[in-house]
């Protein structure tokens, strides 16, 4: 059985630099994960890429050759991927073993794990090749501000979660670069009475029944928990990996070692 966590979120918010912090915390301590680029349009990585989506085909190709922008290019670049899925994805995955890791750097088009198939069908395809696998869904932590931007980011994540159907661990990522910290933290395991209250302070008086309904769909799937990484301490990156880790089982099918002992003379 394989593991693997798919790193998702809006762009800008920190995927790479998660992937390459991960990478060199299990490289110190002596763990073997392998980082997969998944951004038909990236250009520079601070990690080792033991796979490229840019070896099937590029964004820059796409855009020359097609004539198609940005974002229009990055769909088609994911839905050529989707098409080779059982050619160039399975041949690449033949190169590891039943146990590796495999860390997939995704790109951060949010129409991707909304409502879009691609990674959809991409996570089946992994399930098919025995992979256990984790959405790691980060959101900016200078993003939350007030309870307004904060609804907004847990609607992202809840609608990749319905997407994608997996289990989650959502990231407020950059916590070392906010400068007021307390606001942030009030949102890592927020009130849900609080939450609402803010949120009619903020809205006008005929949307409090839909406030409310936020409020309890967002508090029904526990998505008000949210984990900070500060890169500026290790612990902070260890205890998001065990999270991960105990989301897909990770170790926990190992073989446990037990020496044999005769039985003693009578």
């Amino acid at each position: 059985m394989g593991y693997a966590q798919l790193v998702i979120g809006p762009a800008g918010s920190g995927k790479s630099t998660y992937c390459s912090s991960l990478y060199q915390h299990c490289e110190t301590v002596g763990r073997t994960i392998h980082i997969v680029n998944l951004d038909p349009a990236a250009e520079n990585f601070d990690y080792p890429v033991a796979m490229d989506i840019r070896e099937l085909i590029s964004l820059d190709d796409v855009m020359e050759e097609l004539g198609l922008g940005p974002n229009g290019g990055l769909i088609y670049c994911m839905e050529h991927l989707e098409e080779n899925l059982d050619d160039w994805l399975t041949e690449e995955l033949d190169n590891y073993l039943d146990d590796d890791y495999l860390v997939f750097d995704c790109p951060g088009q949010i129409e991707l794990f909304s409502h879009v198939p691609v990674l959809k069908n991409f996570v089946e395809h992994l399930k098919r090749k025995n992979f256990n696998v984790c959405v790691v869904y980060l959101l900016d932590s200078q993003f939350m501000t007030d309870v307004t931007k904060f609804i907004s980011g847990c609607m992202a994540s809840l609608s990749a979660m319905f997407q994608l159907e997996l289990p989650h661990v959502n990231i407020l990522s950059k916590m070392d670069l906010v400068t007021n910290r307390r606001d942030v933290e009030n949102y890592l395991n927020p009130e849900p009475r609080t939450l609402l209250a803010e949120l009619n302070q903020r809205m006008a008086p005929q949307f409090e029944k839909l406030n409310k309904s936020l409020i309890d769909l967002v508090d029904q799937y526990s998505l008000v928990s949210f984990l900070p990484l500060d890169l500026r301490k290790k612990s902070s990156i260890q205890y998001i990996l065990s999270q991960v880790d105990n989301c897909i089982q990770y170790g926990e099918d190992a073989d446990i070692k037990v020496k044999d002992f005769d039985p003693p003379d009578e």
